[in-house]
C-alpha cells in the first residue's frame, strides 16, 4: 500500500461531495499535468490511501481520507466535447489523461492546514513543504503519520 495526496478546490468538489457521492465513490478526474498522470496512470494501485487537501479556499490543508478502489482507466472527460476537460488530441486507442476511482474514507478530526504542515519539521518529504503544485503526489508514510497526528492533536 502507497501514500498519496490529491488537491482539489472544494467549490467544485470536496471530501463532504465524496462523503456525499453514491456508494461515496468518485473518479477522480480533471487531472491534466503529465506528472500527476503518470501518477495516476503508473503510481497508484487498488487499496493506496489518499489524503483530500483543499486547496484555493479559505480553509488550506488536509480535510480527509479516502481509499482508491478502481486503478487508473482512461479519463472519459477527455472525449466529451462538451466537458472542460475535453482534449482534442486524446483517442480511445491513445488517451492522453486517466483516473482513478476513490471511497471516502473519513474526515480528519480537524483540517491540517499547509501552515501547520511547514511549521512541523518532522515532516520532510512532502512535496507541498518544498513548494510542489501538483494536484496529485507521494506521501512517504512517515509524513503520512506525522499530519494524521497532526488532525487529532
Amino acid at each position: 500500500m502507497a501514500y498519496w495526496l490529491f488537491k482539489t478546490e472544494p467549490d467544485a468538489f470536496s471530501i463532504d461531495d465524496l462523503k456525499n457521492a453514491p456508494e461515496q465513490t468518485s473518479m477522480w478526474d480533471g487531472v491534466r499535468n503529465y506528472q500527476a498522470r503518470n501518477f495516476l496512470r503508473d503510481g497508484i494501485k487498488h487499496g493506496d490511501l489518499v489524503m483530500i487537501y483543499h486547496s484555493s479556499c479559505k480553509q488550506v490543508g488536509v480535510a480527509g481520507i479516502a481509499t482508491v478502489t478502481r486503478e487508473a482507466y482512461a479519463d472519459p472527460t477527455q472525449f466529451d466535447l462538451n466537458s472542460d476537460y475535453y482534449d482534442a488530441k486524446a483517442t480511445a486507442d491513445n488517451p492522453r489523461w486517466f483516473v482513478v476511482d476513490v471511497q471516502y474514507q473519513a474526515h480528519l478530526k480537524k483540517l491540517v492546514s499547509l501552515q501547520a504542515i511547514k511549521a512541523n519539521e518532522s515532516i520532510t518529504e512532502i512535496a507541498l513543504k518544498k513548494g510542489g503544485r501538483l494536484s496529485v503526489m507521494p506521501v512517504t508514510e512517515h509524513d503520512w503519520q506525522q499530519i494524521i497526528a497532526m488532525s487529532e492533536r
